[in-house]
């Protein structure tokens, strides 16, 4: 079994530290197989990286977050992202279900307790499943604070997009016929999950391209190019799990989150947080500070949502690095 923590006796020389050490699908039940990956040392720091979307997946780079010589890290696609099969599937895909496979994980490696690592939507499952095993948790980082809620949709769609980008606003809206711009939100929603390509494709295209414009401080681009929406190239994953959570609240009651701050309790915790993060904004991660003293937020000036925003990457690596100093004094 692992240790919660420790250093161990020197690796063997690796050509390449971030290599993952094992790879495999693993069964999930409901017919879902997870791409699940470790990196590091195995008698390292038993660690945990969640992805974003929901849906994007996690990418070689993330393996680099973690020191190979401190950890041991497990990384995995959640069900229908990334490489996880079947790709895309939303049948029981719910955050209760992606709860359970962490437990799965957990078990499988056999970690006691292990730290959770997680950026937006990534931050959304770390919180919704250390509120739910507290006791599994040596310590949590999160990037960009999201808590689930419609209200954090709506400020971010339908507040901060028309004040920062009216022209992108304008070109979000004319997407969608005039009648259904009152509740653009769900127009997108259920404009996403409708089964005809002719209508769920420029929906899906330009909900990720004004996603992705928004999470970006200094993007390359501020409009949509509303010529391309129709095109054939291949359609963004993410916009069609996101739908699929956001349609339902993320499968969790109001505010939960927030509300069971409180069984956080004696977990420490960092938040590293995008000054001008305007899908995740910084008065998300003061509230859940506020909720959860044992967090500590560290603002990165200059920065949005992006983990490849100047500053944030840098900012998660010391925040994972000072966390498994803490954890293991």
């Amino acid at each position: 079994m692992a240790p919660d923590a420790g250093a161990g006796k020197a690796r063997g020389h690796r050509s390449d530290p971030f290599a993952p050490l094992t790879s495999e699908l693993l069964p999930v039940g409901d017919g879902h197989e997870i791409h699940v990956e470790t990196v590091g040392r195995v008698d390292g720091i038993p660690a945990v990286y969640l992805h974003g979307g929901p849906g994007s997946g996690c990418q070689p780079d993330h393996r680099r977050l973690f020191d190979p010589e401190r950890f041991h890290a497990v990384l995995f696609d959640q069900r229908g992202a990334g490489r996880s099969r079947p790709k895309g599937r939303r049948d029981d895909n719910t955050l209760p279900h992606l709860i359970a496979d962490m437990e799965m994980i957990r078990e499988k490696f056999g970690f006691r307790r292990w730290m959770i690592v997680g950026g937006s939507w990534g931050a959304t499952l770390a919180l919704a499943y250390a509120e739910t095993h507290p006791d599994r948790v040596t310590g949590i980082v999160l990037r960009a604070t999201f808590l689930g809620t419609r209200g954090e949709l709506e400020s971010a769609f339908l507040d901060a997009l028309p004040r920062l980008h009216p022209g992108l606003s304008e070109d979000f809206l004319s997407v969608l016929p005039p009648e259904e711009r009152a509740q653009p939100l769900d127009a997108y929603f259920r404009r996403i999950l409708d089964s005809d390509p002719a209508i769920h494709g420029p929906a899906a295209r330009a909900w990720g391209e004004t996603e992705r414009i928004l999470s970006e401080h200094a993007p390359n681009r501020v409009r949509l190019d509303l010529a391309s929406l129709n095109s054939s190239r291949a359609l963004p994953a993410t916009p069609f799990m996101e739908a699929h959570y956001f349609r339902n609240d993320c499968f969790m009651q109001p505010d939960q989150l927030l509300d069971q701050a409180g069984k956080l309790k004696g977990i420490p915790g960092i938040i590293v947080q995008g000054r001008y993060d305007l899908l995740c904004p910084p008065a998300t991660s003061h509230a859940l500070a506020a909720a959860w003293p044992e967090a500590e937020v560290r603002l990165v000036e200059g920065a949005g949502h992006s983990l490849y925003d100047p500053g944030v990457r840098d900012a998660v690596m010391k925040a994972i690095s000072d966390l498994a100093s803490k954890i293991t004094r």
